[in-house]
């Protein structure tokens, strides 16, 4: 009986862990460009002291036209791309982490943002206003 009840605690255990780590979107990520369909750039998500979670460019794999985000409007306006946080404010939220933003760097405008993880992929949406108006990214894990 102590057998049959370890076991099952060992099963319990070991779902709790994976189904957790499938929920997971700390580490780095690759973004993949809508137009080319090419490898962009490594972003990098982070949760901070506040529980929130949050992502910054730690690497770029395409030259960008301009290396500074010169159009957007708040602390990030002309700060360089490497390094800029492009998500803020993310909150777990049962399987899917909201109510944060994310900014599109190479236009400088900020989104509402959901993202979503599907085994070594990350549904990355960024919308205005309702989540039905806006766009999905597939961000790849990097290993």
């Amino acid at each position: 009986m102590k057998k049959l009840i370890t076991t099952i605690l060992g099963v319990l255990f070991v779902a709790c862990v994976f189904a957790q780590s499938n929920e997971q979107i700390v580490g780095k990520w690759k973004t993949i460009d809508d137009e080319t369909g090419e490898a962009k750039s490594i972003v990098e998500v982070f949760k901070k002291a506040d529980g929130k979670y949050y992502g910054k460019i730690s690497e770029l794999l395409m030259k960008p036209e301009n290396d500074k985000c010169v159009q957007c409007k708040d602390d990030r306006k002309n700060k360089p791309l490497l390094g800029l946080e492009i998500i803020r404010g993310l909150s777990k939220s049962g399987k899917e982490f909201t109510g944060g933003t994310i900014t599109d760097p190479k236009n400088g405008k900020s989104y509402k943002c959901t993202i979503t993880r599907d085994g070594d992929k990350l549904n990355v949406r960024g919308y205005v206003g309702f989540s039905l108006i806006g766009r999905t990214q597939t961000w790849q894990a990097v290993k």
